[in-house]
């Protein structure tokens, strides 16, 4: 954003210097002792460069960016020099990434690798159009996957935006492009709905060799909470005596306390599992013993393992799959949603509604831990 001379004027020190931008490179840097110098910001091979051109109120902000454009002029290096993409995208992973999860930045870096490198690792910055960004997500949606389309433009829009935040573009090309692409479809989760398919669901899930995925996957069955929430399950919200799981706001999607009743069934998985785990912070700890939950992979490899494919079954699976039986026979569709936590869109309810249906929802558990067990006897 442009500057005014009354701005600059305005401007008070701080403890540490810090500075102002004026756009197109032009910055002032106010110093703790009062003193504001203009300078100029440029690049060599991806690198900034800085050059002092005077100080206020000797330079006022006309003559500051007339000077500024005089010594980008005398600079022949950054004339010539272009900044190539991939420059900037280097930069942006140093700079961005440092917080972020591990396996976020895999993702990140795996679709900067696959669709946006190949295409303009090498092109220069400010020669990226939006045309070519949409046609490189028109081959992404040819592939059918269309929410992988809609992530490659927003990444590379957050590229251009660290780009801009650093002098070295002026637009981000992807704004051009909104409702140019095709609508994220909503992503349904495999799962098997048929009674046979179940029963031999849990059949398999019955002679898994290993204890505690074996009583993860149980649980999964008998709750049909979230996979992250099975995951993260503490030994301190589970409350024996009441027969309930209750999950703190902070852990669920909708930030609301959520209580989960707890079949008969449910309880002798726990009873079992505490003789395993019971020790630990988590209902199923991480198998390298790091402190750290089971792995959001675990539940995925056990199934596949049974031969169950990620067209066929996924941890996410278990919540369709009792939704989908509960409602074909006939329990009300309000208890089933409030028990699988879905969104409320009443926000006054909402707030209050953690116990909403709760006897009801007590007596849909234990009807659906029975029906799982009466379908295994068959």
């Amino acid at each position: 954003m442009a500057l005014t001379d009354i701005q600059v004027k305005q401007l008070k020190p701080r403890d540490k210097k810090y500075s102002v931008s004026d756009g197109r490179g032009l910055i002032l840097e106010v110093r703790p002792n009062g003193a504001k110098y203009w300078i100029v910001r440029f690049w060599v091979k991806g690198r900034e460069k800085r050059k002092h051109i005077g100080s206020y109120p000797e330079l006022s902000v006309k003559e500051a960016r007339a000077k500024s454009v005089e010594a980008k002029t005398e600079i022949s290096e950054p004339q010539t020099e272009k900044i190539l993409f991939g420059e900037v995208i280097a930069e942006w992973l140093e700079k961005r990434m440092t917080d972020k999860k591990p396996s976020y930045i895999k993702t990140i870096k795996l679709r900067l690798k696959n669709y946006i490198l190949p295409e303009f690792e090498k092109m220069p910055l400010n020669e990226i159009t939006s045309g070519m960004i949409l046609t490189l997500c028109r081959k992404i949606e040819e592939r059918g996957i269309i929410e992988t389309a809609s992530r490659v433009k927003t990444l590379i829009g957050q590229i251009f935006r660290y780009a801009i935040a650093t002098d070295r573009a002026e637009n981000d090309p992807t704004s051009a492009l909104k409702n140019a692409l095709a609508s994220r479809q909503p992503r349904h989760m495999a799962a098997l709905t048929k009674p046979s398919d179940i029963a031999m669901l849990m059949k398999n899930i019955n002679e898994y060799p290993r204890p505690i995925v074996q009583c993860a996957l149980k649980f999964s069955a008998l709750t049909f909470c979230r996979p992250g929430e099975i995951r993260q399950a503490e030994w301190l919200e589970i409350d024996f005596e009441n027969a309930e799981w209750r999950i703190p706001a902070e852990k669920m999607k909708m930030k609301r306390v959520h209580i989960v009743p707890l079949s008969k069934q449910a309880i002798e998985v726990l009873t079992f599992l505490q003789r395993l785990t019971g020790k630990n912070k988590w209902l199923f700890p991480s198998a390298r013993n790091d402190g750290k939950p089971m792995s959001d992979n675990t539940i995925r490899i056990a199934l596949r393992s049974m031969g169950y494919t990620n067209d066929d079954m996924t941890a996410h699976g278990f919540r369709a799959m009792a939704s989908t039986r509960l409602n074909e026979m006939g329990w009300t569709p309000d208890v089933i949603e409030r028990q699988l936590a879905h969104s409320d869109n009443n926000s006054v309810r909402a707030a209050y509604n953690h116990a909403e249906y709760l006897e009801e929802r007590k007596k849909m558990m234990q009807f659906w831990a029975d029906y799982l067990d009466s379908l295994m006897e068959k």
